[in-house]
């Protein structure tokens, strides 16, 4: 039976504080060999109990196998030197140092699949499987080879589309490509980052999704956000594109945030994953707030196409403080559901 308004979240989850340091990005791990794979495995069907206590319809991994959503997959690939750093600008809002491309980018084995036929195994609700998108992937590297970033781009397309492929065959309902960048570099996205991503969804029968955050809760990124004024019309540039695309779901960030609702009506036809949990406080939002999100949202689309979420990841978030706000979360959709069936 389809569920109306099916929650899920954006992205990652806490890890428990036994397998990798809390409330930290790129927290190394605290075991290692089999030990290490047998607590991420343990974390794994922790976090997918969590997800299911607090009445969450499209479970995922939580992104417990992974220390970051891009770098992790990028690891994986041949023709990126992690020991060759370069500092570079993230999202043209804070210097980091990052792996360099020092060759051609090859996939030479699966990244999450194994993965992905354990979560399979542990449930029957659907599963929504993150991956980064090419954009941002390229926006996290130093590029010593290609020389462009279009180019570089490309190449991620063709190694996410098989990779995408084999998570679906693996059982996986809904693939979301993670595309912050997209609320960046608005020119780059017009011009070849929505063709890059549909390159990466090329041949999948599943459900596609994209999600466009304005980041994590942490300091670099709340400190962009106090430079965007009164209204975030970041979507304004990207939504008339990504209409026309094949693209099934967009994600968007309105618990908190000033993007206008209405922008919503740029996407008229897609199914929206509306963010309607803050992630950048510790505040745990009442079932009520979440419900009037929901509510604004859906004067700009239909119910039946409308998945309520969070705004971001949590994993700089505590487990307890992210569990209360996947419960408020079920609560504000129940809420509405049972509004929209009166």
């Amino acid at each position: 039976m389809k569920i109306l308004l099916p929650t899920s979240t954006a992205g990652s989850l806490p890890k428990p504080t036994w397998l990798a340091q809390p409330e930290t990005l790129w927290s190394p791990w605290k075991l290692e060999g089999d030990e290490l794979i047998a607590g991420k495995q343990d974390a794994l069907r922790l976090t997918l109990d969590n997800q299911v206590r607090a009445g969450i319809d499209i479970v995922s991994d939580g992104e417990q196998t992974r220390q970051h959503f891009v770098t992790t997959f990028i690891e994986h690939l041949s023709g990126v030197d992690f020991e060759k750093r370069e500092i570079v600008r993230i999202r043209n809002r804070y210097d980091a140092s990052v792996p360099s491309v020092i060759g051609e980018v090859v996939r030479k084995k699966p990244v999450f699949v194994e993965d992905a036929k354990f979560l399979r195994k542990l449930t029957d609700k659907q599963i929504k499987w993150a991956l980064p998108g090419p954009m941002t992937m390229i926006d996290t590297l130093y590029d010593g080879h290609y020389k462009s970033r279009e180019k570089l781009a490309w190449e991620f397309a063709k190694i996410l589309n098989q990779e995408a492929k084999e998570l679906e065959a693996a059982g996986v309902d809904i693939i979301q490509f993670d595309e912050p960048a997209f609320n960046v570099f608005f020119d780059e996205v017009n011009d070849w980052g929505i063709a890059a991503l549909e390159r990466a969804v090329e041949g999948l029968k599943c459900e596609t999704a994209v999600h466009i955050c304005y980041g994590y809760g942490i300091k670099a990124n709340t400190d962009w956000k106090k430079t965007l004024g009164t209204e975030w019309r970041q979507y304004e540039e990207v939504f008339p594109k990504l209409q026309k695309s094949s693209i099934d779901i967009v994600s968007l960030e309105c618990m908190n945030s000033r993007v206008p609702m209405d922008l919503i009506e740029l996407i008229r036809g897609k199914k929206v994953m509306v963010g309607a949990i803050d992630v950048a406080t510790n505040a745990i939002e009442t079932p009520e707030a979440v419900a009037d999100v929901l509510r604004k949202a859906l004067q700009f689309v239909d119910a039946d196409k409308l998945y309520p979420s969070t705004n971001c990841g949590m994993t700089p978030l505590s487990r307890q403080v992210a569990t209360g706000k996947l419960e408020a979360l079920s609560a504000g959709a129940e809420i509405v559901r049972k509004e929209l069936s009166a």
